[in-house]
């Protein structure tokens, strides 16, 4: 079926409206909240794995929910992991029996704690928020 001139035009027109509209996300990667990067700054590794979890939300590989609640999900969620592996740390030194080994394993489980707490480490994601929502425009 051949479609006339004016019709292509039209869908053509609406095409380049829904792309024009469709805002892509910012270049820079998603910021990692700064009290996060002052609490972790002793593990960069750490660091890294928060960062790509944002990156993967940024670059849409993330989309079951608005992309802030989904970024601050995932944050929630590799924190917690971090804190899972410092108590198992706990134990690994526990058998060992070595006191400083003990201490320094209790140090990261604390420090994780404070990371995935609400109220320290996550408690100020407003330049987070901000990112995504300028993204959104």
């Amino acid at each position: 079926m051949a479609l006339n001139s004016y019709l292509q035009v039209q869908i053509l027109m609406k095409t380049c409206q829904t792309a024009d509209q469709v805002k892509p996300m910012p270049h820079s990667p998603p910021p990692v909240p700064a009290k996060l990067l002052e609490l972790l700054k002793d593990y960069p590794d750490h660091i890294e794995q928060l960062q790509r979890a944002l990156i993967s939300v940024s670059d849409g590989r993330q989309s079951y929910a608005p992309p802030f609640e989904a970024a601050v999900w995932l944050l929630e969620d590799c924190l917690s992991a971090f804190k899972s592996e410092a108590r198992a740390e706990i134990d690994a030194a526990v058998a060992s029996g070595d006191p400083q080994a003990i201490e320094r394993a209790k140090e990261k489980e604390r420090l994780m704690s404070f990371a995935r707490s609400s109220n320290i480490g996550l408690a100020n994601l407003s330049e987070l928020r901000a990112y995504f929502e300028a993204s959104m425009r």
